[in-house]
């Protein structure tokens, strides 16, 4: 390897490359969670908590493999390993009224496994067309009840993209600055409406919601703040019509491009790109 790569969000050089399979070598009897908890040691790669950056670890390391980069110790589970997802009874019945008659919405932040998290997967897989088996690294997941405490709407926030051009010149980043900072971004990489639930202004007004805590929510997480939201909308699929009156700023289209797609051949839909700050010197922060 004679470049630098970018893997979840490190940059990693030759000399990387040979210390993990050095490790590897060295260390024959160790699984894959030791091995990316000593990583994570040797290069200090911590949350703003201190805590390691284990699961991010593991998962460039699995992508490493993929490159054909190094080997790796066979995994201890076999077979899929994404989280089994919970069939949890839910009230499906049409909810057609006002969002007056609703109120108050209490939106609930998941916190950990138990019985929200498990219902907020079982509506996210049923109901979202992406579906939602899992998520890495830093995320904030909230499910929208209505005053009888029927769920309405699910949330997920997730790791914002690495880069895509039209964000990054809006926010007037480098590629230096972005690798510094963009752990002060998140992106709403999901947005459930159920599908029995038809409330006028719901949708932006769950928005609106989220948004008014989640810094203060990833604070209390994850010990940092947000100051930026991105999202990406499938114009094939839907019309942004709830980012816009919850006032998010529409800053171009992406490429038709996926993440994973280093060779520029996979074809995704484009998409409308939305931000929202959430402080008034956002830029300024960002670019620090």
């Amino acid at each position: 390897m004679s470049r630098i790569l970018t893997i979840q969000g490190r940059e990693l050089s030759t000399v990387d490359i040979k210390t993990i399979r050095q490790l590897i070598s060295d260390n024959p009897d160790w699984h894959r969670t030791r091995l990316s908890k000593e990583l994570c040691a040797r290069w200090e790669w911590r949350t703003e908590k201190g805590l390691l950056k284990d699961m991010a670890c593991r998962s460039m390391l699995r992508k490493l493999e993929q490159k054909g980069l190094v080997t790796l110790p066979v995994a201890r589970h076999s077979g899929n390993r994404q989280r089994r997802i919970p069939d949890v009874p839910h009230d499906c019945n049409p909810i057609e009224t006002t969002l007056r008659k609703i109120r108050p919405i209490q939106l609930i932040p998941v916190q950990g496994r138990g019985a929200v998290d498990d219902l907020f997967h079982c509506l996210m897989d049923r109901y979202h067309y992406l579906g939602c088996k899992g998520h890495v690294g830093e995320h904030m997941k909230y499910v929208a009840f209505d005053h009888e405490n029927r769920p309405v709407a699910c949330l997920l926030f997730g790791s914002a993209a690495w880069k895509t051009a039209p964000r990054d010149r809006f926010i007037g980043w480098d590629r230096p600055t972005r690798r510094r900072n963009l752990h002060r971004m998140t992106n709403n990489t999901r947005f459930l409406i159920l599908p029995w639930v038809r409330i006028p202004h719901l949708a932006s007004h769950v928005l609106g919601s989220s948004l008014r805590r989640l810094s203060r929510d990833w604070m209390v997480k994850y010990g940092h703040d947000i100051c930026l939201v991105e999202t990406f909308v499938d114009r094939s699929r839907f019309a942004g019509t709830c980012y816009q009156a919850a006032n998010w700023i529409k800053v171009g289209r992406s490429k038709g491009r996926s993440r994973q797609d280093r060779h520029h051949k996979l074809q995704v839909p484009i998409k409308d790109i939305y931000v929202y700050p959430l402080t008034t010197y956002y830029k300024k922060r960002l670019c620090a």
